[in-house]
């Protein structure tokens, strides 16, 4: 069986608009529960480029290979 976080760490984009999380990711995370995660600082780390929110691809995968363990 292969490691899904290798696997993203070569199909994801180094950089990514919250917005495109539930796209990148068939529709298991919404926009919503992002946003709602990181008001409460427990969302991945975020980076603010004007008014979009994003994530690096490796701050992404280290927060949601987190919440799996």
């Amino acid at each position: 069986m292969s490691d899904p976080y290798a696997e993203m760490e070569k199909t994801l984009p180094p950089v990514f608009a919250r917005t495109e999380v539930p796209r990148l990711f068939g529709n298991l995370i919404s926009v919503g529960r992002l946003a709602n995660l990181d008001s409460e600082g427990k969302g991945p780390r975020t980076i603010r480029i004007g008014r979009k929110t994003g994530y690096t691809r490796k701050d992404f995968i280290e927060w949601i290979s987190n919440r799996n363990v």
